[in-house]
């Protein structure tokens, strides 16, 4: 897969897989024609980056979902978005940045798809995070100056890639349960799971705890359909308890990489990602290492920052 531009998604979404994407793909079976499904869709960057013919991408936050099927709906387009950013840019720009909290006013109110993409470009750190009555409530990136001609046009080729993305099979965006979008797979098709990380990771749209794990661990050993997981193995500090409580009967494969969490340097931490697979990857995975006896500078040498969203 040298020489591969991994498509970024104009949603940016913590956890987001746009450095684990090659590898995600490398596992496919390169018979598969089926229908690509996904019940965590996020970002839907694994999905737009695979590209079948067919595909389910459900999430249970709507506004991703809106926005996605703005999109295929021809309502948001490449020149829509510079239109809208370029004024809504320029407004928070001659607010000294206070313009923010007036879009996010307004989307609180009206669920506007593109009041979402300004948030989501324009709120600190690219997070996506609501309160437990549904608003969003991400405060300023403090950078008024954020919708600079350069990056307008980054987000513009974003959607536009996203677009091309569609036009190439039947995709369809819904917004519904995890459990329910798992048990519409059949044979052929290809269940894609990024469930939020137990302990990582709390927006009331994307909870997640351990009764939940169980009960995915229970709907993929029923599906009809191959499955791959991402779910994280280990770090420094600790492993994850429910690979060898819930997943140890299934194919695992791992891979060490970097997550981003906050502004600071001291948050960037190494992280072992494991995909637990229900057929064989025949994937060659070199011997598991001890994240806990490299130094942070050998690790950052080896592997790039995977888990940062991405501009």
């Amino acid at each position: 897969m040298s020489g591969y531009k991994t498509q970024i998604p104009p949603i940016k979404c913590q956890g987001i897989k746009s450095k684990l994407v090659t590898w995600i793909k490398a596992i496919v079976p390169s018979d598969f024609n089926g229908r690509w499904i996904e019940p965590f869709m996020g970002s839907g960057v694994v999905a737009f980056n695979v590209r079948p013919s067919e595909a389910l991408l459900a999430d249970s936050n709507p506004h991703l979902i809106n926005f996605y099927q703005a999109i295929t709906e021809g309502k948001i387009t490449a020149a829509s978005t510079r239109s809208f950013l370029e004024r809504e840019g320029a407004k928070l720009l001659q607010s000294d940045g206070q313009h923010y909290y007036a879009i996010r006013e307004r989307f609180n109110k009206e669920g506007d798809p593109l009041d979402f993409l300004f948030l989501n470009r324009a709120g600190f750190n690219g997070m996506i995070r609501f309160n437990k009555n549904g608003g969003f409530n991400v405060p300023f990136c403090h950078k008024p100056n954020r919708f600079a001609k350069a990056y307008i046009t980054k987000i513009c080729n974003q959607v536009q890639g996203i677009v091309d993305a569609c036009a190439l099979g039947n995709y369809k965006f819904q917004c519904q349960d995890y459990a329910t979008t798992i048990k519409e797979a059949s044979s052929g098709d290809i269940l894609y799971c990024d469930p939020p990380y137990i302990g990582r990771h709390t927006d009331y749209f994307n909870t997640w705890n351990e009764e939940q794990e169980k009960q995915l661990a229970i709907l993929l050993s029923e599906t009809k359909a191959i499955f791959i997981l991402s779910t994280w193995h280990s770090n420094e500090f600790r492993t994850n308890q429910y690979i060898d409580t819930i997943w140890s009967n299934y194919d695992i494969i791992t891979r060490e990489h970097f997550y981003h969490v906050g502004a600071k340097e001291d948050n960037r931490n190494p992280m072992l990602e494991a995909l637990i697979t229900n057929f064989n990857t025949h994937y060659e995975e070199k011997k598991e290492p001890v994240i806990s006896q490299l130094s942070l500078l050998d690790m950052q040498a080896q592997h790039i920052i995977a888990d940062k969203p991405s501009e």
